[in-house]
């Protein structure tokens, strides 16, 4: 099923979409507009297919959106929200950084991909492709991974990573 919902988050519209059957399948959000978002969820639904998640695009109501907006606003922890993703589609690997990062880096703190890829006992470089195909932004944070130089990378792009951090009160990269 496909629910997408918009509200309203420190002035700007915030554009939630997200694929669910008993647990969310993936997510992904929009600051910019409802045409935007739909770019998003074909992106989406692109990634699912290849991983064989079966993606049902009936619209339907969730409270799933809720606690996403919610996660978003800091309501509700990361960590308590990662027990309503299937998790189907993700390898092993990506499901471990994802928990270790969600377990690990709280609200308003960031963490270099080295210093995750030393928890996850792997790369830097395997934990930037496993950051960039996560299905789960928000409630996985990935926009709390940073470069050891600088802001680094954020799919869908740079200025929604600052502005997460930035309602995080993460200081530093939001002017």
């Amino acid at each position: 099923m496909l629910n997408v919902q918009k509200f309203r988050i420190s002035g700007r519209d915030f554009w939630i979409a997200l694929i669910f059957d008993e647990r969310i399948e993936g997510l992904t959000f929009s600051l910019d507009d409802r045409d935007y978002l739909m770019e998003r969820i074909d992106s989406l639904v692109e990634f699912l297919v290849k991983r064989n998640v079966h993606v049902n695009l009936e619209e339907k109501k969730s409270p799933f959106t809720e606690l996403v907006y919610e996660v978003a606003v800091g309501k509700l922890d990361n960590e308590e929200a990662i027990k309503y993703l299937s998790f189907r589609g993700v390898t092993s690997f990506e499901r471990k950084v994802y928990e270790i990062l969600t377990k690990n880096v709280k609200r308003g703190n960031v963490i270099t991909y080295g210093e995750l890829a030393e928890l996850a006992g792997t790369s830097p470089r395997a934990v930037g492709g496993a950051m960039k195909r996560n299905p789960y932004p928000i409630i996985v944070p990935c926009h709390r991974v940073i470069s050891s130089k600088g802001i680094g990378f954020y799919t869908p792009n740079i200025e929604y990573k600052k502005f997460l951090l930035s309602l995080e009160g993460v200081k530093g990269w939001t002017e």
